[in-house]
């Protein structure tokens, strides 16, 4: 019997797709697939020993990481490929059961199970007590797309619960920077606890998806099972040099948050000038709406790049990068408007 192949997710980001679709050069286009920071964080000179040597464990990059995340010491961090790569490993190291996944949430989470020879159920957001069926279940915290929160009270609730059971709750906070490292809704803090994960990563906030560095916070013995199955050197020097100086750049932080607030609500006051109901994060806008094939054409026809889902119809749209990208997107959005209506 062959083996099972990987699902391939369809992400944000497929910009060179979208500009041989539409016969429309790839510098052309404003991309608001991602939900990345557009204004990245300026990544001081990379010293050459870094690309020379190998990633070297001892450089305290766990602590750091632990440090600014608020998780209980280094110990409980581990450095990966991006958050990507625990998704796609930690359910062969979990017991094969029943996990529950959010109906329209990140679309690794359900491949990636259902790969290792897990059942998916539906996570029904509003409960407060998990089905006895359920052993294992996965939280995106804020949830992409659809920008919905669930408080650090609730998800402690259900981990008990899955616990309980010897089960797991997973918990991927990769947009929780945006609101402050150590903000009220992250369980970082509380990973010392048997059958809690939390994945963050900086790619998002910091605008370094480029870099692919993320982090698994755990009870070290999960980690160190992690560990064995992702292997050797997963982050790269210059990358632990980059995200090291972006941790540690608080004055940066603040400024970029308050920023973020600032063009996330410009975001949403346009969006709904149009008629929409928008959901949001600093870092993107969810709107929920039958036309959301249509307005996605409409707009690419004008240059402009969205990220869309079906159940239920839908689109993200990102952050434009500068000042000329939002009065183009605001022109195209009103011409698009004015098509589908």
């Amino acid at each position: 019997m062959s083996e099972p192949q990987p699902v391939l997710v369809a992400h944000g980001g497929n910009l060179h797709e979208a500009a041989e679709r539409y016969g429309i050069a790839w510098e052309a286009w404003i991309d608001l697939s991602t939900g990345i920071n557009p204004h990245g964080y300026p990544v001081p000179p990379v010293p050459s020993s870094a690309w020379r040597r190998l990633p070297d464990e001892g450089d305290g990059f766990a602590a750091c990481a632990a440090r600014y995340y608020g998780a209980p010491d280094a110990r409980h961090v581990l450095p990966v490929a991006g958050s990507q790569a625990a998704i796609r490993a930690l359910p062969a190291l979990l017991p094969r059961a029943r996990v529950a996944i959010a109906p329209l949430t990140y679309g690794e989470y359900a491949p990636a199970f259902a790969q290792a020879g897990h059942e998916i159920a539906p996570l029904d957001i509003t409960r407060d007590t998990l089905p006895d069926a359920l052993t294992h279940a996965v939280v995106v915290n804020p949830n992409n797309p659809t920008a919905a929160h669930f408080d650090a009270g609730r998800l402690l609730h259900w981990h008990a619960q899955l616990a309980a059971r010897g089960g797991t709750l997973i918990v991927d906070e990769a947009f929780a920077d945006a609101f402050g490292p150590q903000h009220a809704e992250t369980l970082a803090h509380a990973t010392d606890r048997e059958g809690l994960v939390v994945l963050r990563s900086p790619g998002k906030f910091f605008g370094l998806a480029g870099a692919r560095c993320g982090f698994a916070l755990a009870r070290p013995a999960l980690l160190h099972a992690l560990r064995a199955r992702l292997g050797a050197w997963t982050v790269s020097g210059p990358a632990r040099h980059a995200v090291t100086h972006a941790f540690e750049d608080g004055a940066w932080q603040r400024a970029m948050r308050e920023r973020l607030a600032a063009e996330s609500a410009r975001l949403v006051a346009l969006l709904r000038a149009h008629g929409f109901a928008p959901h949001a994060t600093p870092l993107f806008a969810w709107i929920a709406d039958p036309r959301a094939a249509a307005l996605q054409d409409a707009l690419a026809r004008h240059a402009v790049w969205t990220r869309r889902f079906d159940a239920p119809a839908s689109l993200r749209f990102g952050l434009p990068a500068c000042d000329d990208e939002w009065r183009r997107f605001e022109d195209a959005l009103a011409q698009a408007m004015r098509a589908i209506d």
